[in-house]
C-alpha cells in the first residue's frame, strides 16, 4: 500500500486502481472532519489518513478507506 496522506483524493482512488490492474476498482471515503459529508467530487478533497498503513501488502479483499477533508481544510 502506498503512503496517499496528502494525495488529493482522486488521485488516491486512481492510484490504487492503477496498481492493482483494477483488481480494487472501489475503494471508500469518509469525512475527516466528523460532519459526516459525503464526497460527491473526489477531487475536491484531501486524504488525511487511509485504514491500510503504508507498506501493507493488498489484495483483493482488502477494504480500503481514505478519509478525507475538503481541499483548503486542516486535517
Amino acid at each position: 500500500m502506498p503512503d496517499l496522506v496528502g494525495a488529493n483524493l482522486q488521485d488516491a482512488q486512481n492510484a490504487i486502481q492503477a496498481l492493482t490492474d483494477f483488481e480494487i476498482a472501489i475503494t471508500t471515503s469518509t469525512d475527516a472532519g466528523g460532519a459526516g459529508r459525503m464526497q460527491l467530487l473526489d477531487s475536491n478533497w484531501t486524504v488525511c489518513a487511509q485504514s491500510v498503513a503504508p507498506g501493507e501488502t493488498i489484495t483483493t479483499a482488502s477494504m480500503i478507506d481514505f478519509a478525507a477533508v475538503k481541499v483548503g481544510e486542516s486535517c
